[in-house]
């Protein structure tokens, strides 16, 4: 089994900064995309950062110049370092992870954490 462990979520206000951690553990051969989504009340679920295993990186227009998402192979964690929040990007954030086990090295499998919250008051 594979598990995915966020934290770092919480209440700031606009225009400070967080950082969110997500680490991967269990059964785990090599994890080839790491990503943050996130879904807001009343709102579809929607990309915010990936990484792939050679740290090429891709972001949604909205955060762009704002986050950075990162990784630790050696880890298995990713990162996501939220800067000049806005109210906008109040919302719960999933860590998502594409990933391959021991026992079957050839088949990709995605896995979600649990989400954590994150709140910018203006």
């Amino acid at each position: 089994q594979v598990q995915l462990v966020e934290s770092g979520g919480g209440l700031v206000q606009a225009g400070g900064s967080l950082r969110l951690s997500c680490a991967a553990s269990g059964s785990i051969f090599s994890i080839n995309v790491m990503g943050w989504y996130r879904q807001a009340p009343g709102k579809q679920r929607e990309l915010v950062a990936l990484i792939t295993s050679v740290d090429s990186t891709t972001y949604a227009d909205s955060v762009k110049g704002r986050f950075t998402i990162s990784r630790d192979n050696a880890k298995n964690t990713v990162y996501l370092q939220m800067n000049s929040l806005k109210p906008e990007d109040t919302a719960v954030y999933y860590c998502n992870a594409a990933l391959t086990s021991p026992t079957n090295i050839l088949r990709s499998l995605v896995y979600w954490g649990q989400g954590t919250q994150v709140t910018v008051s203006s």
